[in-house]
């Protein structure tokens, strides 16, 4: 609905007034959306009165990203007369989101709330028997990224093992997909390759919410043990498939330290690549992941800027520029070529409705691992394990090493991406 817009006034100081509010207006209406439109299932729930959960006494699984309005969920739960605040759960990264990449985050108690608070990123990554006692329900609300790569999608997974084990309800919050639902690319992921970063066989984007994704782990049995779950999703209000994070209205929230910003977030899907090969792949930096500090010097990165220029890739702009990685507690603390300045290039989304970042990370990836051959540098693939994981696959070193062109790379993939588009197609909400 395109918002009411006052009748103009004719003269005076009111007509540059009237002037702002329609610019304004029409700003809200680019690209067909009302930004303020949608709901998440967090805020669903609590305009509803909780009612999803009367008289249950329930788990959150939750971090900072688990907003309702301008409070926390687990605030507005506390507060709630119809329902009882259990226990707290984090996933990696924290309770509060401060903990870096791959640290161990510990339990305690919640300060303001009293309740236990247990982590699910130590030596147990899903709740236990004894942690899940006296709950009736276990609720799932954190902000995801839309790559396969994520391990918050991996934790919802496993504390779904654990309340169907424990027959619990398992009620999932659902929230956009940052990346919109109707983009989906990248190897999909093999069983041998299974792992905390990455353990469902779908693509690297996927295209669903954690809703929708709640329900495919079940409906096809990704996971053993929840035919019989009893899985609750609720829907957000005003979310379509073709919105990306902008189109929602919501202030992004960093949902891990090295997310910073949203255009971070859009081509983290493919960039993180990097994280497998001899770079700096932008963390101990402002921008992780839009920029690639590579080892060679200034005349190499210009070559791997001019293959990437030729390639005219849609909806971003490439670079040469610097990088010097310092440590930086929570995102960063021991970053690749730290103090070290290198030269390597950046990116910068000058239209995200044509970015496609996992054939944007392939195609730099491809460019950087060729001027590494002219390099002579035989070690540039220097976490062979680690880039598999994050590709599913031995397929994309295999084709690299045999010199497949980005084109071959990416075609290799459209057959299983079209299977899970068919398989998908019924777990959809939206």
């Amino acid at each position: 609905m395109r918002p009411l817009l006052p009748v103009p006034p004719t003269t005076g100081p009111a007509t540059a007034i009237y002037v702002l509010i329609v610019l304004l207006a029409v700003g809200c209406q680019a690209d067909g959306k009302d930004p303020a439109s949608v709901r998440t299932g967090a805020e669903v729930l609590a305009a509803n009165d909780f009612a999803e959960l009367e008289g249950a006494r329930v788990g959150l699984i939750v971090n900072h990203t688990a907003r309702v309005d301008t409070a926390h969920l687990i605030d507005r739960v506390d507060r709630a007369s119809n329902v009882e605040l259990g226990a707290l759960f984090g996933p990696e990264h924290g309770l509060r989101g401060t903990a870096g990449a791959g640290e161990a985050v510990t339990d305690g108690r919640d300060g303001r709330t009293g309740a236990p608070v247990y982590s699910l990123y130590d030596d147990t990554r899903r709740p236990t028997p004894s942690e899940l006692e006296g709950i009736d329900a276990l609720v799932f609300d954190v902000q995801d990224v839309g790559a396969r790569f994520y391990t918050y999608i991996t934790t919802m997974g496993l504390a779904m093992q654990a309340a169907a084990e424990a027959d619990l309800r398992f009620v999932v919050l659902d929230r956009p997909n940052p990346l919109g639902g109707t983009y989906v690319s990248g190897f999909a992921l093999e069983p041998e390759q299974q792992s905390f970063v990455g353990r469902y066989p779908i693509p690297v984007a996927h295209g669903l919410t954690v809703g929708e994704l709640a329900q495919f782990i079940k409906g096809e049995q990704l996971l053993p043990g929840l035919q019989e779950l009893d899985l609750t999703v609720v829907s957000m209000d005003g979310w379509s498939r073709e919105m990306q994070w902008p189109d929602t209205g919501g202030e992004w929230t960093a949902p891990s330290p090295n997310l910073p910003t949203w255009e971070t977030a859009l081509v983290y899907a493919g960039m993180c690549f990097f994280e497998g090969v001899r770079v700096n792949e932008g963390r101990g930096t402002d921008h992780p992941f839009l920029q690639v500090g590579l080892p060679w010097g200034e005349a190499a990165a210009q070559a791997v800027v001019d293959t990437l220029q030729a390639r005219s890739l849609p909806g971003v702009s490439i670079d040469t520029t610097t990088v010097t990685p310092t440590s930086r507690p929570e995102a960063a603390p021991s970053p690749r070529f730290e103090g070290q300045t290198l030269s390597g290039f950046r990116l910068r989304v000058t239209n995200r409705r044509a970015v496609r970042p996992v054939e944007l990370g392939v195609h730099a990836l491809h460019a950087a691992y060729r001027q590494a051959e002219v390099e002579n540098d035989t070690g540039f693939v220097s976490r062979p394990s680690h880039l598999t994981r994050l590709a599913g696959t031995e397929r994309l070193t295999t084709l690299l090493e045999q010199g497949a062109s980005p084109e071959a790379l990416i075609g290799s993939w459209r057959d299983e991406v079209q299977s899970f588009r068919d398989r998908r197609t019924s777990y959809l909400l939206y």
